[in-house]
């Protein structure tokens, strides 16, 4: 269970490491803007644009994710196939992630479903037991 423990706690925080690109373009971008944040993070191109996307993205994912561990967690149904599936999660996320910046899109989109995937499992193993 600790596994699936450490995989909820890399998707929380996950959004602070997702800022850190989006951080240094906004720096490139006349200097980081701490008094108006979003109106300059609005103003990013290309990968910082892509950065933001992908930060943004990832407390979507947390939201996905938590309720799906929190509910697997609480039914007692934790198993090696679920701790399998938080950590296919996990690495589908940061592989996202890594595309989103390197605007891979095609990659991006298949490690998405996959993500995805790994939470429909949750569920599917959840309904038949």
């Amino acid at each position: 269970m600790s596994l699936i423990i450490i995989c909820v706690a890399i998707i929380v925080f996950m959004p602070f490491v997702a800022k850190i690109p989006v951080a240094l373009e906004m720096h490139r971008l006349n200097g980081y803007d701490n008094k108006n944040p979003r109106d300059q993070q609005a103003k990013l191109t290309g990968l910082g644009a892509r950065a933001l996307a992908a930060h943004q993205n990832c407390f979507e994912a947390i939201c996905l994710f938590a309720p799906t561990v929190l509910l697997v967690l609480a039914l007692d149904e934790h198993n090696v196939y679920t701790v399998q599936l938080c950590l296919a999660y996990v690495l589908s996320r940061v592989l996202y992630l890594v595309f989103y910046w390197m605007n891979w899109d095609k990659l991006r989109s298949i490690v998405w479903v996959l993500g995805i995937g790994t939470l429909v499992a949750h569920y599917w193993m959840l309904l038949i037991v």
